[in-house]
């Protein structure tokens, strides 16, 4: 599944839990006669597999998803299969699948709210990081802007060392938000580490 294609439906179907039954199905679905037959066919964006027991499809954008769901539903449809479907869009701030419909009810919506109010919950976190003491100021403005990005207060602590130098960045803000800092943060902390080396191994 690529980056973008945040839709998502997923089909329970009423077949034998076999990967040949959904292998044809799937077939069945990209198939042009029965797009000609239906009068639906599958957008090239979407993705449409399965992992022996449930069908998927996943889109870049709600319409897409909806045009492939038409599809399947129809071929599903001629061919005798029930099937319980659920479709979900990525929720970034929770870094999981968000079930939009049919919409979530009873515990499993007291769950997903519960969840959102612990990515939304204000704290703070000390993140400890290594750069090449050549690059240290440009890597610390770098982290600094993106935890301005993303709105979030924080202070640097430097611990110089040999050959690198351990910074600490305290940060407060919204749980989501300093997730997403930490995994910016161990992302540049690579990428400095390979430009010191590159810079320690140049002749003068």
């Amino acid at each position: 599944m690529a980056e973008d294609q945040d839709w998502r439906l997923k089909a329970e179907l009423d077949v034998p839990n076999t990967r040949g039954a959904l292998d044809h199905l799937l077939g069945r679905v990209r198939s042009p006669d029965v797009a000609k037959d239906v009068g639906a066919a599958v957008p090239h964006e979407v993705v449409i597999t399965h992992d022996g027991k449930l069908l998927f499809a996943y889109a870049p954008n709600e319409p897409a998803l909806t045009s492939a769901r038409s599809a399947i539903e129809n071929v599903l449809r001629q061919d005798g299969v029930n099937a319980s479907i659920t479709v979900s869009h990525w929720d970034h701030d929770i870094d999981e699948w968000h079930q939009t419909d049919p919409p979530l009810s009873g515990e499993s919506k007291q769950i997903d709210d519960a969840a959102r109010r612990a990515a939304d919950a204000v704290e703070t976190r000390t993140i400890v990081a290594s750069s090449g003491k050549e690059i240290r100021a440009e890597f610390e403005q770098s982290i600094g802007t993106w935890a301005q990005e993303l709105g979030l207060k924080y202070e640097v602590i430097e611990h110089p060392h040999l050959l690198t130098t351990q910074v600490a960045f305290t940060v407060t803000g919204p749980k989501r938000k300093i997730d997403e800092f930490a995994k910016g943060l161990t992302a540049e902390e690579l990428t400095s580490i390979r430009i010191a080396r590159i810079v320690a191994s140049s002749p003068l």
